[in-house]
């Protein structure tokens, strides 16, 4: 779900810049008469009253329809989009895809162990690199990411150390019999072209280190005191130095991250935090804030070089200089390198589940990037197309159905109607990676961003149906208007039915809080819990 909400971060959440047209009737859930009455009451509250409305629910394998309302009406998708980007990318990588992540050495070891040439990374768009892997092999992540920290006011951080991968890379080079590196240390980071996309100005790369963010975690001590901050992971390629005090309890917290003027390899966090701060999320101990990376392949040269030293091989070039991508060799010519190490990640159903659990943004667009490549496609133009062929040969929706003309992860422009999404989750579960991309849903009231819907505060109403709807959600806000909140994905009905469905509102307003929006997710949570009832 992409979550931006009150103030300017990396996060999806951007104005809605298209004009939507058509939609369906606002504020007018009532004239529809094979809406159940329970659902057009929601709809009809006086909070909607300038708002639109969409849904279907089909059932599976049938197709046939259980509930419609304006199902052929595009509607903004927010992260909603990620069902789309994600999906395909699953069926055509395969649910077991393994990312291959090697370093070759260009040139000879002498006797004394030091290698007489450069040492490059060769990126495969592996979207954690050894940073969350845990024990069993899966994927960590809280149901408050650290990528949506800034949106959300705070986030939960995983248990995992993001330079573990590269630590692991490093040994590999050192058992290799590598001690020195007389020449550089390279990332080569040409797997496609590189790309911004309009949801955070984000920059998506095939080298990411912690989704390419610093963590900073601020606590408060003592009044008048300096606040305790730290930050992860640590390297010389980013620092970070507070201002933050510690204020007496019950005065506001104010925290702005920036960076130096005087150097773009710092972050300064400003501001105050009270003593005794508690985050408004359920289960969130702590202030996580975040700072992007602004240049991922040189961070991820710095990092390595430096991994490569607690290993034992000392690095004669200079570690916080640019990633010197001029001294690659031409692509393709890797085979007569030799490899010295070797990263293999869980399979990509962790990854799909990491991205739609908790609506990673860089992920989605990852994915789309790696789709493309499957076609040959090299940029994120070709990759869209490609997307879209799919879409329409290979997945049977209509052309008209959608429409993603930027991104891969949703905000600020993705549309599409109900019966898009529907049809879309009906010919996912026909496909190999049926299975991994239902498992790869947020449960309501379980995980993901649904673990809280109906059980934080409880809901009678929503209680039945937890753990048996599982949807990707879907939020776009900007200048005080929730532009999207959507609801997608199956339901395992009370009466053992499969439904696919999607509850779209689109344009509510005013929306003054966070508050305001866990409403309206609590209201499509209740549809939700309505349509498993009824069906």
């Amino acid at each position: 779900m992409e979550r931006k909400l009150f103030s300017g971060t990396r996060s999806g959440l951007m104005i809605a810049l298209a004009v939507v047209a058509p939609l369906w009737c606002a504020g007018a859930a009532a004239a529809d008469p094979g809406l159940p009455p329970a659902i057009r009451a929601i709809m009809d509250a006086p909070r909607y009253s300038g708002a639109i409305w969409g849904l279907q629910a089909i059932e599976l394998p049938s197709g046939a329809t259980a509930t419609a309302y304006g199902p052929d009406a595009l509607f903004f998708t927010g992260s909603v989009r990620k069902l789309f980007s994600v999906g395909l990318a699953l069926n055509a990588l395969g649910a077991d895809h393994r990312f291959e992540t090697p370093v070759y050495r260009l040139g000879d070891v002498t006797a004394d162990g030091t290698l007489q040439g450069d040492l490059v990374l060769l990126a495969s768009g592996d979207l954690t690199l050894g940073g969350r892997t845990i024990a069993d092999g899966k994927i960590a992540f809280t149901n408050f990411d650290h990528t949506e920290s800034n949106s959300l006011g705070s986030a939960i951080l995983t248990q995992t150390d993001p330079l573990s991968g590269l630590d692991f890379l490093a040994r590999q080079v050192a058992q290799s019999g590598i001690k020195a590196v007389a020449g550089d240390v390279i990332i080569d980071d040409r797997l496609f072209d590189h790309f911004r996309v309009p949801n955070g100005n984000v920059l998506i790369t095939p080298i990411i280190v912690n989704d390419n963010l610093i963590d900073v975690t601020i606590l408060p001590t003592e009044a008048r005191q300096a606040a305790k901050v730290d930050w992860r992971p640590k390297t010389a390629a980013f620092m970070v130095r507070s201002e933050v005090k510690t204020v007496a309890a019950g005065e506001p917290i104010e925290i702005a991250l920036e960076i130096s003027p005087d150097d773009s390899k710092v972050g300064v966090v400003k501001g105050q935090i009270p003593v005794g701060y508690k985050a408004s999320l359920p289960g969130v101990a702590t202030l996580v804030r975040t700072f992007p990376i602004a240049d991922p392949s040189s961070f991820a040269r710095t990092a390595f070089i430096e991994a490569l030293g607690r290993a034992g091989v000392a690095v004669t070039a200079a570690a916080t200089r640019g990633n010197p991508s001029a001294k690659l060799p031409s692509n393709g010519s890797y085979a007569k390198f030799t490899r010295v190490a070797r990263l293999v990640s869980p399979p990509y159903a962790e990854y799909a589940k990491l991205i739609l659990k908790v609506s990673h943004n860089l992920g989605a667009n990852l994915s789309l990037a790696l789709l493309g490549l499957t076609k040959g496609a090299r940029t994120v133009e070709t990759a869209l197309a490609v997307e879209r062929n799919m879409l329409v040969g290979e997945y049977g929706l209509s052309p008209d159905g959608f429409d993603f003309p930027t991104n891969g992860s949703g905000s600020p422009d993705s549309r599409a109607t109900p019966s898009a999404v529907t049809g879309l989750l009906a010919a996912m579960r026909k496909t190999k990676a049926s299975e991994a991309y239902f498992d790869a849903l947020p449960a309501l009231g379980v995980d993901g961003s649904l673990a809280t819907v109906g059980i934080d505060p409880p809901n009678p109403t929503i209680a039945p149906a937890v753990g048996r709807v599982f949807a990707k959600t879907g939020t776009t806000i900007a200048d005080g208007t929730l532009k999207a909140q959507v609801f997608a994905g199956y339901i395992k009905s009370k009466a053992g039915k499969l439904l696919a469905y999607v509850v779209y509102v689109n344009n509510v307003t005013p929306i003054g809080s966070i508050a305001d929006v866990i409403e309206v997710f609590g209201d499509e949570g209740e549809i939700s819990a309505i349509l498993y009832d009824l069906n």
